[in-house]
C-alpha cells in the first residue's frame, strides 16, 4: 500500500474516532496510530483518559500490535491501569492495507473506574450477609432462566460463584441433588 493509500485510510478514520469519542463522553478516549511513524505513531486522538496526543508514542501494549507482524489479531476487552491508578476498560484493533499488511491500529480507551467502584459499592452489602443465610435464591428457575442453554454458567459470572455452586443450589431448591452435566461448557 502506498503511503497515500495509507494516509486516505487513517484520514477516513480521524472523523470515526472523534465520533467514537463523543458518543461514550468524557470517560472515552479513541487513539489512531500509524505504526510507519515510529515512536511517533499516534496520528490522532479524541477524548482525554490516557493523555494520548497528536505526535506521540505507542504505549506498551500498541508497541505488541505489530510484533506478530501481519499475523496480529485484535486484542479486545482487556483491563490495564494508568500510571495514575485509573482503571481503564481497552481494545486495540490492528489496521492493514488492502494486502493485507499491518500498518497502524485503532486504539478505544473506557475509563471505568468509577463503574468498578459504584459495582464495589453495591457489592459489599450483598457480601456482608451472615454466613447462616443462603448466599443465593434461585427464584429465578420459577422464571425458566435454566431452560436457556448455557445459562448456568452466565448466572455463575453475574452472580460470581462457580458453576458447581449453582448446580448444587438449584439442585437443592428444586429438591433434588444431581451431578453437574458435563456438556455445559464455562
Amino acid at each position: 500500500m502506498s503511503d497515500r493509500a495509507g494516509d486516505a485510510v487513517l484520514a477516513a478514520l480521524t472523523p470515526v474516532i472523534e465520533g467514537l469519542a463523543a458518543t461514550f463522553g468524557p470517560a472515552c478516549e479513541v487513539v489512531l496510530h500509524d505504526y510507519h511513524r515510529g515512536d511517533r505513531s499516534v496520528v490522532a486522538a479524541a477524548g482525554q483518559v490516557t493523555g494520548r496526543q497528536v505526535a506521540g508514542a505507542p504505549s506498551e501494549i500498541g508497541l505488541s500490535v505489530p510484533a506478530p507482524g501481519d499475523d496480529a489479531v485484535n486484542d479486545l476487552d482487556y483491563v490495564t491501569h494508568t500510571p495514575g491508578g485509573r482503571v481503564v476498560k481497552s481494545s486495540t484493533m490492528p489496521l492493514r492495507d488492502d494486502e493485507g499488511r499491518v500498518f497502524g491500529a485503532l486504539c478505544a480507551n473506557l475509563d471505568v473506574t468509577a463503574l468498578r467502584q459504584a459495582g464495589d459499592l453495591l457489592s459489599a452489602p450483598a457480601g456482608a450477609a451472615p454466613a447462616h443465610l443462603p448466599t443465593t435464591t434461585f427464584t429465578l428457575d420459577e422464571r425458566a432462566v435454566f431452560a436457556v442453554r448455557n445459562a448456568v454458567p452466565r448466572v455463575a459470572a453475574r452472580l460470581g460463584v462457580s458453576r458447581s455452586a449453582v448446580y448444587t443450589d438449584l439442585a437443592q431448591c428444586r429438591g433434588a441433588v444431581t451431578e453437574e452435566p458435563e456438556s455445559e461448557e464455562p
